[in-house]
C-alpha cells in the first residue's frame, strides 16, 4: 500500500479474492490480528491459517465491502485507520445468505515507503441489549 487509507480496498480486494497469501501481504510479518469472535494471532503464517479454512468453506462466496471512516496519523510512518466492513455471505455459510457489519482498526506503519498492518482488531456491530447482529443502515451509522 502506498498510503494508509488504501487499506480498506486492499483488504476488501484480497478478501473478495479469496487470495490468502494476498490478504497476508497487506500485514508486517509479526502482525496481530483479532477476528469479530474475539480470536486473537499473531504473525503472517497465523494470519492466513486463521482464514484459509473459512475461506475455502463457509466464506467461499462470501465479498466485503469497506468504507474509509477516518485516518488518524500518529508519526510520520505510523497511522490508526478505522474503516466499516459488510460481510455478505452466501449459500456456503451453514445460516444462509447474510451480511454482517463490523468496524476495523487497524495500525498501519511505514518501512521502505510500504504501508503495511501492524495490528487489526475487527467487531461485529450488535445490540448491547440482546446481542444481536445488527446492519448499520439500521442504526443511521
Amino acid at each position: 500500500m502506498r498510503q494508509a487509507e488504501h487499506a480498506p480496498q486492499a483488504f476488501q480486494t484480497a478478501w473478495n479474492s479469496h487470495d490468502m497469501e494476498s490478504l497476508g501481504a497487506l500485514f508486517h510479518e509479526d502482525a496481530t490480528f483479532v477476528n469479530r469472535f474475539g480470536h486473537y494471532v499473531r504473525g503472517v503464517a497465523a494470519i492466513i491459517e486463521m482464514h484459509a479454512p473459512i475461506h475455502a468453506t463457509i466464506y467461499s462466496d462470501s465479498t466485503l465491502e469497506n468504507e474509509l471512516i477516518d485516518v488518524v496519523a500518529i508519526h510520520d510512518d505510523a497511522a490508526v485507520v478505522h474503516f466499516w466492513s459488510r460481510l455478505t455471505v452466501g449459500t456456503a455459510h451453514p445460516a444462509g445468505p447474510h451480511a454482517v457489519d463490523t468496524l476495523i482498526l487497524a495500525v498501519l506503519t511505514r518501512k521502505a515507503g510500504t504501508w503495511r498492518i501492524q495490528a487489526l482488531e475487527n467487531v461485529t456491530l450488535t445490540n448491547p441489549r440482546t446481542g444481536e447482529a445488527i446492519l448499520r443502515d439500521s442504526r443511521g451509522l
